[in-house]
């Protein structure tokens, strides 16, 4: 009995040792494909860590069969080998052919589908193996040298650690071919590709016609696309190799997220980011009328603000064809009036001498296409432009450096925001002509603002007499405690509008309530949404502070700080008008059981970020030094699209002088 023990024991561990040492060969093999192991059209190779599969799909409403690479499930395919050429059904496999290739073949006949064509492979020394970042790589077994790789054959994708490239010199050239349709993955109309390696940009090309253009990268954003700066919220990354071949490659800073990076069929781009193996986030790079190539034509600016007059012509233009642009036909886009045709610098006629060209400047302007690059100062930048006849603009980045045009301004466009200053050249005439205007048109506003000021003086001494005369203090009239508030730096807002706006003051209007006093939501006759915060008489803060408030808030703007609208100062009540924040404070969300779980790492970096511009903008860049001393979650606002905005400076503090670093407080304040 004890030698049958003995050698059942020996039996477990000899069978434990073999089918350890087959799984564990299984398992180092499951990711690639062999001349030996072929892969059939029911089965699948997976990354070493389980992220990635290669294997045949179909997309929906289809029978066609494809090979491809997808991130977790199939529908989130990111490359694609025989969209053009696909199987009509289940006969296909993958192998390595006898010339080293990768393959895929008809079994029912040999017939070759697709193939990696690599003309001087090492023969059946090869094998393909699917990486961890996602990357199908066919290498030779002895030299494990590279022979082809799916991430420099892409299909309508991209993904971290893919690289975009262009090479002009050589032809190289790495680019994405959107789908037919988002059922029918075969090559569409539209292609991402680099270009203007000087200050590359990402172009998208409709049928060998230009659709669409990032502008040049400045280091931080596309000049020409700067809602990526706030919709892709990975890193971008622009690398050249000593041939001159540029890449453009993204990835992100924590190893738990991916994304998927595509060009859809209709020619936009769409990021969808995972964080921890799971879909939490889509995102496209929104296109508008304006974003289209050349949109207004030649020297043609489009605002899409300005709908539907979208195109306009810059000063000293005029539409080239005035029928066509009436009729927002604006391809042909405008040239220089008659008359404003360019002096170039100092050109002497005869013996008279005239004036040399100046630049008007179109700030946040989106950089024509055809920049020209020189490595110089801003200042010198401008001068070169001047003393060269053919330059017809300038513009300055820190980043860039100078850009300058030779040729037509084509593909211009204005931005709110970002962009760059655009120096277009003119005749000295029209620029002093512009200064001419400007200087009657500050003349005649200040003229009729101290006009303006002056009634409301004299309106205000009025009243006041009126009061004295009549035994009573008007309703209306500002009270002596108010005395420091400047009517004409703030808006006023009556009370009977605000009381009407939140259905007199009513509890189901009520936002919130803080120190100051409750805070409710109001709708203007407009249809205008607004927060009303409302002054208690039980507050422990008082008028103090309401004019604290006003004094501070109705001097800063900023994309982080809450936007002041007005006040009200009637009745014996005071009240500050506010924009309306849908999503109410951040301690909503963070306190709350529910509602923390919306708050995935990636906003909470973006609240976190934004708090610390607003409060870079307090302390160092708002023409104010200002301390808020009450900065809580609860004074955290947060709009529609969770960006966060710091409110309440009931507390706030002015730092006076430019040096100071310290002060004195008489009392306790913050929470």
């Amino acid at each position: 009995m004890a030698f049958l023990i003995h050698n059942t024991n020996h039996f477990f561990i000899i069978t434990f040792i073999i089918f350890s040492t087959f799984y564990s060969c299984y398992s180092s093999t499951n990711d690639t494909i062999t001349s030996s192991k072929s892969l059939k059209d029911n089965e699948t190779i997976t990354s070493n860590n389980t992220n990635f599969k290669l294997g045949f799909f179909s997309p929906l409403n289809s029978t066609n069969r494809y090979l491809g690479i997808w991130y977790i499930n199939e529908t989130n395919n990111i490359w694609i080998a025989n969209r053009d050429q696909p199987l009509k059904d289940s006969n296909g496999i993958v192998t390595i052919h006898k010339n080293g290739n990768l393959v895929i073949l008809n079994k029912e006949n040999g017939s070759i589908i697709w193939s990696t064509s690599i003309s001087s492979p090492n023969s059946i020394n090869s094998t393909a193996q699917l990486v961890d970042v996602g990357n199908l790589i066919l290498s030779d077994i002895n030299s494990r040298s590279t022979i082809w790789d799916s991430f420099t054959h892409p299909a309508d994708a991209a993904v971290p650690t893919m690289r975009i490239a262009s090479n002009k010199a050589t032809g190289k050239n790495i680019s994405f071919v959107s789908r037919k349709s988002e059922n029918d993955p075969s090559s569409g109309h539209y292609i991402g590709s680099l270009e203007r390696l000087d200050a590359p940009e990402v172009f998208i090309w409709y049928d060998k016609r230009i659709h669409w253009r990032t502008g040049p990268w400045n280091g931080t954003v596309f000049l020409g696309s700067p809602r990526m700066l706030t919709e892709y919220l990975a890193g971008w990354r622009f690398d050249q190799d000593k041939d001159g071949t540029t890449y453009l490659t993204y990835d992100f800073a924590v190893k738990a997220m991916f994304g998927i990076l595509s060009l859809t069929p209709n020619g936009t781009l769409k990021l969808v980011e995972f964080l921890n193996n799971k879909e939490f986030l889509s995102l496209t790079v929104s296109q508008n009328e304006c974003d289209f190539y050349g949109k207004c034509g030649p020297f043609g600016n489009c605002d899409i603000s300005s709908v539907p007059n979208i195109c306009s012509c810059f000063k000293g233009f005029e539409p080239k064809n005035l029928v066509e642009w009436s009729s927002r036909n604006w391809t042909n886009g405008c040239v220089r009036k008659e008359g404003m045709n360019l002096k170039c610098e100092m050109v002497k006629n005869g013996s008279s001498v005239v004036k040399q060209d100046k630049f008007l400047v179109h700030p946040n302007t989106k950089p024509p296409d055809f920049a020209e690059r020189s490595d110089v100062s801003r200042d010198k930048c401008r001068t070169d432009c001047l003393a060269n006849c053919s330059c017809l603009a300038y513009a300055y980045d820190p980043f860039i450096r100078c850009m300058y045009w030779s040729s037509e301004l084509i593909d211009l466009q204005k931005f709110p925001t970002s962009g760059v200053d655009l120096f277009i050249r003119v005749p000295a005439e029209l620029v002093e002509k512009e200064k001419g205007n400007k200087s009657f048109l500050i003349i005649a506003i200040a003229g009729g603002l101290g006009a303006f000021i002056l009634v409301i003086c004299a309106y205000l001494l009025w009243r006041k007499w009126s009061a004295r005369h009549t035994g009573r203090q008007p309703r209306n009239l500002i009270t002596k405690e108010q005395k420091e508030m400047k009517l004409d730096e703030l808006p006023l807002y009556d009370f009977v509008k605000l009381e009407n706006a939140t259905n007199s003051f009513h509890n189901s209007n009520m936002l919130g309530k803080g120190g100051f006093g409750p805070v409710y939501k109001g709708i203007l006759e407009d249809g205008q949404e607004v927060a009303v915060k409302r002054l208690s008489k039980s507050s422990g803060q008082g008028i103090e502070e309401f004019m604290n408030e006003v004094a501070v808030i109705s001097k800063l703007q900023h994309r982080n700080l809450v936007r002041l609208l007005g006040c009200c100062v009637e009745r014996g009540e005071q009240m500050l008008v506010y924009e309306f924040m849908p999503n109410k404070s951040l301690d909503a969300f963070l306190f709350d059981p529910l509602q923390k779980k919306n708050l995935d790492w990636r906003k909470r970096l973006n609240i976190i970020e934004g708090i610390a511009r607003g409060i870079l903008y307090l302390h160092r860049d708002s023409r104010l030094r200002i301390i808020h001393r009450d900065l809580k979650a609860s004074n955290i606002l947060l709009d529609g699209e969770m960006v966060p905005k710091i409110s309440d400076f009931g507390l706030a503090r002015i730092v006076k002088g430019g040096e100071d670093d310290e002060t004195n407080t008489n009392r306790v304040v913050g929470t």
